[in-house]
């Protein structure tokens, strides 16, 4: 694979006419699906030599893939310890390893010489809401030990010295993950397939599918196309033909806003310069264009207007940081993606020639690239490790009754969040208290005198009368009731 790049023109990254497949034509890999993870199968094989054709129902980027805070760093929606629970310790490596290779494609394209403003920020840091110290030691030592990442971890007072809010308590830092310009990275993508020989069609809804024989066949309203692999990247949209395997995703939607510029005030309250994430998935914010702060609200399995959450955006904030008051939400936007029931995307050959990347979830930028990498070097490499995802078999996501429970074990777990983190705010108010209910006893009793005195020169020492072995105890313990009473 060649690794030179050329830098992406702002015509080529998306402020281009869209083309429209208006004729026959034959490819090696039809991708349908024009977001993070088809554009990332079609620049992967593009570069590997093969004749590749995007079909996008919209335009690029259209849903989530262009509507995202561009946080890049390994891993997957499903916890670790759940990961290595279900696939054993070798397959989490494996796991793990690839997840790290995902994020690395898209480090290699988010250059300012490949996307002018593309905007990489360094460093994600991991807040908890509670206090987690014992946990954070075990994790910490998995993560740095067993998975080869690079990761802090930060004890209170330095989380709260780089972000003055008493909301969070431990964190851990990631130094090599970082955040990108998520609208900019996916017209940029596709602009980098193109230039690698890819050809995308945008407004070109795909009709039906006949993927049976060596030679697949898909129609669109205007033109049919024929490929030897096809590649369904088009999450929960992928319509009627493959309505079933749509079904399989659970619709999670997420909307995020952008404040009006709030000045120097906002580096004085959130001095880190990257992406601010909080281990429940609640708060996922950072700092933009110099002092406007974006910020991910929670997520709903219900599509809405976007500017209907800008009211929730602007209370979060101001529940977090009350010192930045009523802040401006002066844009708005959001995205639907696909999460599946166990949590892991969904990668892999559903039959010869027929090929799945999606449910990507909440880590859709370094997973949708690791798809990308994974079938685009099976078609043409004969790269198997897609089967690490064999364990993770397609579920009925529910259907409505799906969305109803998955909207009610998020509104449950954004509750169960939100009473941890007040008793745990309230058990540091207590210790904070008694530490200096504690100091003001300790000034009291040097100030008055009380404490060991010294004996004149020329004065023995008196002798207390030693008590008898069975008093002992009892006396020990009034005199601890006396110094209690002191």
């Amino acid at each position: 694979m060649s690794e030179t790049f050329t830098s992406v023109s702002q015509e080529e990254a998306g402020f281009r006419e869209r083309e429209r497949l208006t004729f026959d034509l034959d490819a090696d890999i039809c991708v349908i699906g024009a977001g993070l993870a088809g554009l990332s199968v079609a620049l992967e094989a593009a570069r590997l030599g093969t004749s590749v054709a995007v079909l996008e129902g919209r335009h690029i980027g259209w849903n989530a893939s262009g509507n995202q805070l561009g946080t890049v760093m390994p891993g997957f929606a499903l916890p670790l310890a759940e990961l290595v629970e279900r696939v054993g310790f070798e397959d989490a490596r494996e796991l793990w390893t690839l997840s790290q290779e995902g994020a690395e494609f898209v480090r290699a394209n988010a250059t300012e010489e490949n996307m002018p403003g593309i905007g990489v920020s360094h460093g994600v840091l991991e807040v908890s809401n509670v206090d987690v110290g014992d946990r954070l030691i075990s994790r910490l030592q998995m993560l740095n030990e067993d998975f080869d990442t690079e990761v802090e971890g930060w004890q209170v007072d330095r989380v709260r010295e780089v972000i003055k809010t008493d909301r969070y308590f431990h964190g851990m830092y990631y130094p090599r993950a970082f955040r990108v310009d998520g609208r900019k990275y996916v017209h940029g993508l596709a602009a980098l397939a193109r230039r690698a020989g890819a050809r995308i069609f945008e407004d070109t809804p795909v009709v039906s599918i006949d993927h049976s024989g060596i030679r697949k066949r898909i129609v669109t309203p205007s033109a049919r196309l024929r490929a030897t692999h096809i590649v369904l990247a088009g999450n929960i949209h992928l319509g009627a033909p493959l309505k079933r395997l749509s079904e399989t995703l659970l619709p999670v939607s997420r909307y995020a806003g952008m404040t009006a510029p709030l000045g120097e005030r906002v580096h004085d309250i959130i001095a880190f310069k990257g992406s601010v994430m909080d281990s429940d998935g609640v708060d996922h914010f950072s700092i933009v264009d110099g002092d406007r702060l974006m910020w991910e609200s929670p997520e709903t399995t219900w599509a809405a207007r976007p500017q209907r959450f800008a009211g929730a955006i602007r209370r979060r904030i101001r529940t977090i940081f009350p010192e930045l008051g009523n802040v401006e939400i002066a844009d708005m936007f959001g995205g639907a993606t696909g999460q599946t029931v166990h949590g892991m995307p969904q990668i892999g050959q559903l039959r010869k020639g027929l090929w799945v990347a999606s449910g990507f979830g909440r880590q859709g930028m370094n997973t949708s690239a690791m798809a990308g990498q994974l079938i685009a070097r099976s078609v043409l490499r004969g790269d198997e490790r897609w089967r690490l995802f064999s364990p993770f078999e397609l579920v009925w996501a529910g259907g409505a009754t799906g969305r109803v429970a998955g909207q009610l074990v998020g509104v449950w777990g954004r509750a169960s969040s939100a009473a941890a983190g007040s008793l745990a705010r309230y058990r540091e108010r207590v210790r904070v208290r008694e530490r200096e209910r504690e100091a003001r006893l300790a000034e009291a009793n040097r100030v008055a005198g009380t404490g060991p005195r010294r004996p004149r020169p020329g004065h023995p020492r008196p002798v207390r009368p030693t008590a008898p072995p069975e008093q002992a105890p009892a006396m020990a313990e009034a005199g601890e009731e006396e110094r209690l009473s002191q």
